[in-house]
């Protein structure tokens, strides 16, 4: 009895020694993970700084960065159409469905994992019958149960739960990021087929003029006024504004099926309504860091993960621990059904078990290894995403500043182009220019009506960067 008693004592030990590193979840805060999130956006501020009474940054947006993050901003842009058309991608499209059922698949699969916190019980009910001539007729009735449970007496399986709880938790941030990603590449891909459709009317206009061009140039060549080569130089221009036309008409056709894509529907290339650029909600000028780090679904994904890691490391730890598990099994016999219900034929058994790993191969040890290893990768992968979620939103502000300026100046260059390509006609008619100068004219006005197009389309795609970079809700759903 003392031999086995002092195996006994070693084995229940050994865990003090075989687990140095066995504690808690260690304590984490988003904000305190080896990310210091700045003051203010460091984008768009101005030299000087402004201090509120009773101090504080007054670098705010002109409605504030904090009501952007917390209010939707779909309804910002002040188009039923393309809020019409986000609520049917988010209602419709299918990889956004299948995000879904990532999401119930890991909510499952944590109620799974906090199952075998609880008593495990079944019932085999069995029949035989027997007929032959050596022992002749037989019936019997059975009715036998099997209980098993583990007593969580370090939290092993609670700490395993957790882990599954956690990403349960991650898997529906990623639902959130990918419902925000959708809404925004609806957003984007409307304005670029807005985009498109004008492309095509500059486009049109331009064929237009190229034509007239032409009359104008064969008109003078009949009297002799101008030669064959700038006859042959306006047919040539001419061919390449259709060939720009025809290209202006495929991108609509390619828009228009990738939106209808997202829309979950059959890209049959239907067009849409008459689309137009909306105009951009109210000018963003700088912005205080908020809530970022618990805001963006992909950093609250980030964040999940990290602690799940934690409980698995912990999990791990556990499992060095003995572990205490309950059996019970019994059941009643009776060649009569009747007579199963009878608690003088129940027979049972109740058995308690301890169980220490002793030696697994390094198994075990190996695990922690593992999961410690899982904790780091998802650490610093959770501030990787922190700087790239920083690095989006500066990013956004800066290109707010450049783009509207851009816008401005190209507005001005679509101005002057039109005026100068008055002039250029007046010029050639009188014949104070070649035609390569009014060819010229209208190549720039054409390029400057196009690039303007396309600023206007980027400067909403940027808005579209911003709300999505600072977390913001779609329409509050």
């Amino acid at each position: 009895m003392k031999t086995s008693g002092y195996f006994l004592l070693v084995a229940l030990a050994l865990p003090a020694w075989m687990l140095p590193g066995c504690q808690a979840l260690p304590e984490r805060d988003a904000k305190a993970n080896g990310i210091i999130p700045p003051t203010h956006w460091q984008a768009g501020n101005p030299p000087a700084l402004k201090q509120k009474p009773g101090g504080g940054d007054a670098r705010l947006l002109p409605q504030g960065i904090e009501k952007i993050q917390n209010q939707p901003w779909l309804g910002t842009f002040s188009d039923p159409l393309l809020t019409a058309l986000v609520h049917t991608a988010l209602a419709q499209n299918y990889d956004l469905q299948a995000a879904a059922a990532r999401m119930q698949a890991a909510r499952a699969s944590a109620g799974i994992a906090g199952a075998g916190r609880l008593p495990q019980l079944s019932l085999s009910p069995l029949y035989q019958h027997s007929d032959n001539m050596a022992s002749g007729r037989f019936d019997a009735f059975e009715a036998l149960f099997s209980l098993s449970w583990e007593i969580d007496l370090w939290g092993r399986i609670r700490s395993s739960q957790q882990a599954a709880r956690q990403e349960a938790e991650a898997a529906t941030a990623d639902w959130r990021g990918a419902r925000l990603s959708l809404a925004a590449r609806t957003a984007q891909t409307y304005f670029e087929l807005a985009e498109a459709k004008l492309q095509v009317q500059v486009a049109e206009q331009s064929v237009k003029d190229r034509r007239a061009i032409g009359d104008l140039v064969r008109s003078r060549f009949k009297l002799g006024l101008t030669g064959g080569l700038d006859v042959r130089l306006v047919l040539t221009d001419l061919a390449n504004a259709e060939a720009r036309l025809a290209d202006a008409h495929n991108q609509v056709q390619l828009i228009t099926r990738r939106l209808e894509t997202l829309l979950g529907r059959y890209p049959e290339g239907n067009r849409l309504a008459t689309v137009q650029l909306p105009v951009p909600p109210a000018t963003l000028a700088s912005g205080l860091p908020s809530q970022l780090l618990l805001r963006r679904p992909d950093l609250v994904a980030a964040f999940r993960r990290l602690r799940s890691a934690d409980a698995r490391l912990a999990s791990a730890q556990q499992a060095l621990l003995p572990r205490l598990t309950l059996t019970a099994s019994g059941g009643t016999a009776s060649p009569a059904l009747a007579e199963l219900i009878d608690p003088r034929a129940a027979a049972w058994n109740l058995a308690a078990g301890l169980t220490q790993p002793l030696f697994t191969g390094g198994r075990l040890q190996g695990d922690i290894r593992l999961q410690k290893a899982l904790v780091t990768e998802a650490l610093n992968n959770y501030r990787s995403t922190a700087l790239n979620a920083f690095r989006e939103v500066e990013q956004a502000l800066a290109a707010e500043q450049w783009l509207q300026k851009q816008e401005q100046s190209l507005r001005e260059a679509v101005a002057q182009t039109q005026e100068s390509r008055k002039l250029a006609v007046y010029s050639y008619r009188q014949g104070l220019i070649q035609i390569l100068t009014l060819l010229d004219s209208y190549r720039s006005t054409l390029e400057a009506q196009s690039t303007h197009l396309a600023v206007q389309r980027q400067l909403l795609n940027n808005r579209i960067n911003l709300y999505l970079a600072l977390g913001g809700d779609v329409d509050g759903g």
